[in-house]
């Protein structure tokens, strides 16, 4: 597991803790946020995996 998998990981986290915040308070705004910085971080992770797919790929 790389350094930009475990960043894209933790940063789902947050933004799912975001998003709870706004759905809880009300606040559409921060709610919205929270979703963004979760699927950007899922978009990060996968990223991550994919390269070391294809770095494991090319090393056989």
């Amino acid at each position: 597991m790389n350094g930009h998998r475990i960043e894209g990981e933790l940063r789902q986290i947050k933004g799912s803790i975001r998003e709870a915040i706004g759905k809880i308070t009300g606040d559409r705004k921060t709610q919205a946020e929270g979703a963004a910085e979760k699927m950007a971080g899922k978009v990060q992770a996968n990223a991550a995996k994919a390269g070391e797919a294809i770095e494991s790929a090319l090393k056989k």
